[in-house]
Formats: C-alpha cells, structure tokens, sequence
C-alpha cells in the first residue's frame, strides 16, 4: 500500500513535517552544543546539527550541497575537531573558563538577536511559494571544473595550508616535557 502525498486525516504534506523534524534537531543539537559543559558532547552534538542541516537540504531539493555538507563538514570537519579536542584536551584545565563567566551577557544578546530577526520576518511580506528548483549535479560539476576552476583550486590551497598549520601547532614543542631526558 503506497504512502499518500500527505497525512491522512491530517492533510499536512510528509516533506513539511520531515522539514520541521529536521529543523527542530538542527536548533536543538545546536543549541546543545554551544550549551553543554562536556566538550566532547558539543562536537558531537555540532555533528548532529550538521547532518540535520545536510537533510534539509537534501530535502529543499539539493544532493550535492547534502552530500559535501556529510563529506566536509561530518567527515572532516567534525572528526578533526573532537580528534583535535581528544588529543589535546589536558587533565589540568582550569576549572572555569572565560566563555563560562560571559554566558549571562551571551544570553542577553542572543535574545535581542531573535527579537530583532522576530520582527523582522514578521514584518516583512513573503512571496507565495513557488515550485522548487532541482540542480543537477553534472551542471555544477560542469561549472565548478571550467568555469570556476581558479576559485576551487584556490580554495583548495587555503584548506591544504589550513591543515599543515593546524599540525604545525598541535607538534609545536611548548618547552621539555616530564619524561624527557633532554
């Protein structure tokens, strides 16, 4: 028996309330990451808003864009900055840290933040829905390798500099350490 467009007796399309699930894991998993005291659950929980963010738009109609957002952002990203935290993270860490001691003055400007962006959707008169736009894949594959090849190398460059300066600073020597003989 095939599912309907929509939600029998409801009449609320799937694709709306797969859209509101996967928004409301993105805000939470987001606010959950910048929230929790564990570091390690905050890159998993970025982790977590990342694939989220890949749903929708894999939803909105955009496989490609979903598919770099898993390989980049959840395959490298994500993975470098708990391997980062993992190897780095020391026993002896103060015990309350700077941001810790601003998150009252970071929950007043973030409530000011949505205030204004409340209003301001609110406020502003929305077009009616048109019909989504589905980009195929060849085309952008197309257009990234001959028309802007320069701007992908480039950027390519920056993220290999990016990673060799990142090893450069996790092995920088801080000074002799305990077992050491030297």
């Amino acid at each position: 028996m095939p599912i309907g467009d929509s939600i029998p007796l409801v009449g609320i399309r799937w694709d709306d309330v797969l859209f509101v699930v996967l928004a409301a894991t993105l805000l939470g998993s987001a606010l959950l990451a910048v929230t929790l005291r564990d570091i390690i659950h905050c890159g998993l929980a970025l982790i977590v808003s990342f694939a989220s963010l890949a749903g929708i738009y894999a939803l909105l109609g955009n496989p490609l864009v979903a598919a770099t957002q898993v390989l980049v952002y959840i395959g490298a990203i994500s993975v470098l900055i708990l391997f980062a935290i993992m190897v780095t993270q020391t026993k002896n860490a103060p015990v309350r840290l700077v941001f810790q001691t601003q998150a009252w003055i970071a929950a007043v400007a973030a409530a000011v933040i949505a205030i204004v962006i409340s209003i301001t959707v609110l406020a502003t008169t929305w077009p009616a829905g048109g019909q989504r736009l589905w980009t195929s894949t060849t085309e952008v594959a197309h257009m990234l390798f001959s028309d802007y090849v320069l701007p992908f190398e480039v950027v390519s460059v920056l993220l290999t500099a990016a990673v060799v300066g990142a090893v450069y600073l996790a092995r920088r020597d801080s000074g002799p350490r305990e077992g050491d003989r030297s």
